[in-house]
């Protein structure tokens, strides 16, 4: 009997084991990549309702303040109910300055981005988003944020990533070359097509403005770090970065759409693509991002960026019959390779340092290492 007894409570345990196997697999594996593809989907989908929706008149800077003012519209309630006061450091007048100059590259960067895009196309627009780690490896060495170790395997391979990547821009920004996919005289879904975009001049001027919202997102990035290491609190900054971000781009973009109609917003793609845009772009988009930030690390985030330039080159030629050029294809190839190349030499330094701490671990509990020494450790 105690023998059966003990039996069947093994098979119990194994069971359980299965199961919490099988659910630790769902949340560290399944889920993240199917988030990561979903995010990366919208993003694009995102893109080109914009598009779709300046055909049809809207005004980039209505676009751009409405979907602010959505977003912190969306998020004011969140901090409230998922409250996190424990070991949070008071909240300073200096950690407030810093938020309204993360609205103010944030504002600097859509207007860029999305008159980018106005002059070009979706796809070009995520081209060139592979050269953000480019653009924050330059930027953390400007800033000494990052050692050039000219010696180093890992800084060589940074250098030669960034280097390709910014030949790929070069190469989409400044080549079309043969049409793979023409123009639909009539696309699917719109049957306005604007002359943006239908000249090489505009494909230039896009593609300008492209990289400096990329530009401007890289030195968002970095001072973003900085915020997050002052106060913890990814809901209440979120909330905050677009609180401030509405009300820069409120009187700015008022100011700059003069135009009382513009602003008139009617049941079409037009109101359609500034909710999505409200709700996926600043909310959903960020909340998904800082989760799979904190459970995969920036490395895997990363990995998905360029499976945007396939899913806009899609959507752009179904939905917005727009070309797809030779140009863009070879252009994006060699972005992706010089991505990846910086994104290895990122992981290969994230992982030789996580080896060296634990190597110093080891070695204090021997006793060999310096106490000095391990204390430095544990506070890494």
């Amino acid at each position: 009997m105690l023998a059966a007894h003990k039996q069947q409570k093994t098979l119990r345990e194994r069971e359980r084991e299965r199961e919490s196997m099988a659910q630790s697999y769902f949340y560290k594996d399944v889920l993240p990549f199917s988030a990561m593809v979903a995010v990366e989907c919208l993003g694009m989908g995102l893109y080109t309702l914009f598009k779709a929706a300046t055909l049809k008149g809207l005004s980039y800077y209505v676009f751009v303040a409405y979907s602010y003012a959505i977003a912190t519209f969306v998020l004011l309630p969140l901090p409230f109910i998922f409250r996190r006061t424990a070991g949070l450091p008071p909240f300073k007048l200096s950690l407030l300055y810093k938020i309204f100059l993360l609205g103010v590259l944030g504002i600097s960067g859509q207007l860029c981005g999305y008159k980018g895009i106005d002059y070009s196309s979706p796809t070009l627009a995520s081209a060139i988003g592979n050269l953000s780690p480019a653009f924050t490896f330059i930027l953390a060495v400007i800033f000494r944020m990052e050692k050039l170790a000219l010696r180093s395997s890992i800084t060589q391979a940074k250098i030669m990533g960034t280097i390709v990547s910014i030949s790929g821009a070069l190469v989409v920004v400044l080549y079309k070359g043969p049409t793979l996919i023409s123009a639909s005289s009539q696309s699917p879904s719109l049957s306005v097509h604007s002359p943006l975009g239908s000249s090489q001049t505009n494909w230039i001027i896009g593609g300008l403005l492209i990289a400096a919202e990329y530009l401007l997102i890289s030195i968002w990035y970095i001072v973003q770090t900085q915020v997050m290491k002052i106060y913890p609190a990814e809901l209440i900054v979120v909330f905050l970065y677009n609180l401030c971000a509405t009300i820069i781009s409120a009187p700015v973009c008022l100011l700059a759409e003069a135009n009382p109609s513009a602003w008139r917003l009617r049941p079409d793609i037009t109101l359609v693509a500034i909710i999505y845009s409200g709700f996926t772009g600043s909310c959903l988009s960020a909340v998904v991002h800082t989760w799979g930030l904190h459970l995969k690390g920036p490395v895997y985030i990363s990995i998905f960026r360029p499976l945007s330039i396939a899913i806009a080159a899609a959507m752009g030629v179904i939905f917005l019959g727009d070309a797809l050029y030779l140009g863009s294809v070879v252009g994006a190839i060699i972005l992706s390779i010089g991505f990846y190349a910086v994104i290895w030499a990122k992981a290969k330094e994230e992982q030789s340092s996580e080896d060296f701490c634990f190597g110093n671990l080891e070695s204090s509990s021997d006793g060999k290492t310096p106490l000095l020494k391990s204390n430095k450790v544990e506070r890494m």
